[in-house]
């Protein structure tokens, strides 16, 4: 029976495993540099892709047979660079507490008993069932998740959003005062302006993405990371609602364009998932996400609670929460990694063989590498069942 060596190696490969449920490195796609050399402490370097500016005009590219072209008249095009510097991640986190270390614990005797049952059956997700490292699974997973949301979030620093930074967005493009608050009057609140709306707020993101040239992801689209009560609110709109209430059936709901009659436009839907997860030969498939107005649309279960000081009637200030929905485009955020990449230790102190600890490990560094590729879109939380 594998214990002492290879069942770390086993579950540290499960580390890998993609998961429905954690669907923000995906849909980022950071850019990722292993050095397995570095370790923590040290740096990896990152680059970072910024605009290449004006292209200029036919004229100002034009050169004379008599002009120097080389050496004394060169420039030097300027790649800029970001070191980011490796720190240790470990888990599970004690559960009353995450900042406190814990270990994740299995008596041997029920280790090697479902192993039996592993040999016996084939069933993986079974024997991680009996076992309980799951827990020690999703721990990693759910972190490593939030941790893309909080670098996203980041973005925010930049200031409010606009055709030439990236930054935060408020609905209507209300920004900030002096103090950080956010503020609107009575005749706005009515007209239901502290929700993020498809017609004006969404439209008005991907311009303003397009204005100050953000690239966009292979397939031509932006992406977009966002808390199910900001899903909720884009779903109110009749349009987007038409692409994303089929999420079960590919064959309804949006039709090729300028003829209903036509068959479904299959750039809309790939795959039999329509755009969430689903299961293919047992294994969990990542879901493909909703496409509407040149953004891919991406629900998580794993953003954090946020709150902002705001006023509905221009005087009386109180702290509003509010739904969160990240814009970006390729090349956000980088992740270095050193070392081994993660994986999963055993500790040798078992009372006599009596049982095994574990825990996750990882050396790694993880920043938000461009700002002005992402707008953090915020909707208030507030009265919502009554709009």
């Amino acid at each position: 029976m594998f214990i002492d060596n290879d069942f770390p190696k086993i579950l540290g490969a499960e580390l890998y495993r993609p998961h429905p449920a954690y669907i923000c490195e995906m849909a980022v796609e950071p850019v990722v540099v292993h050095d397995f050399t570095r370790q923590p402490g040290q740096t990896v370097q990152l680059d970072r892709y910024k605009f290449w500016g004006t292209p200029g005009t036919k004229d100002s590219r034009e050169r004379i047979s008599d002009q120097t072209i080389g050496t004394a008249n060169s420039r030097n095009i300027t790649k800029e660079k970001v070191l980011v510097v490796l720190k240790e991640y470990t888990g599970p986190a004690d559960p009353s507490d995450p900042t406190q270390p814990s270990t994740f614990k299995i008596a041997r005797e029920t280790l090697i008993t479902a192993q039996r049952m592993l040999l016996d059956t084939g069933n993986l997700n079974m024997f991680h069932q009996s076992i309980g490292s799951l827990t020690l699974l999703d721990d990693y997973r759910r972190w490593r998740d939030r941790v893309f949301i909080d670098e996203l979030a980041k973005a925010e620093a930049n200031g409010e959003a606009s055709t030439t930074q990236g930054g935060y967005y408020f609905p209507t493009g209300a920004g900030k005062d002096s103090s950080g608050r956010i503020s609107y009057t009575s005749n706005q609140y009515t007209a239901n302006a502290q929700q993020f709306h498809v017609s004006t707020d969404l439209l008005n993101v991907v311009k303003d993405l397009r204005k100050r040239n953000v690239p966009t992801f292979s397939d031509g689209l932006y992406r977009c990371i966002c808390d199910p009560t900001f899903m909720m609110h884009l779903r109110r709109d009749a349009d987007f609602r038409e692409i994303a209430r089929y999420s079960g059936n590919p064959g309804q709901g949006m039709y090729m364009s300028g003829n209903p009659m036509m068959p479904n436009n299959a750039s809309f839907y790939q795959g039999p998932q329509a755009g969430q997860g689903y299961f293919l030969a047992g294994e969990p498939v990542m879901p493909t996400g909703v496409q509407f107005e040149g953004v891919k649309f991406y629900e998580s279960t794993n953003f954090p609670t946020k709150t902002i000081t705001a006023s509905f009637d221009a005087s009386t200030y109180s702290s509003q929460e509010v739904a969160q929905g990240f814009f970006f485009g390729p090349q956000a955020v980088g992740v270095g990694v050193g070392g081994p990449n993660a994986q999963v230790l055993i500790n040798n102190n078992d009372d006599f063989s009596r049982f095994i600890i574990l825990i996750w490990q990882l050396y790694a560094g993880f920043e938000i590498l461009n700002k002005d590729f992402v707008t953090t879109a915020y909707s208030f939380v507030s009265d919502d069942g009554v709009l």
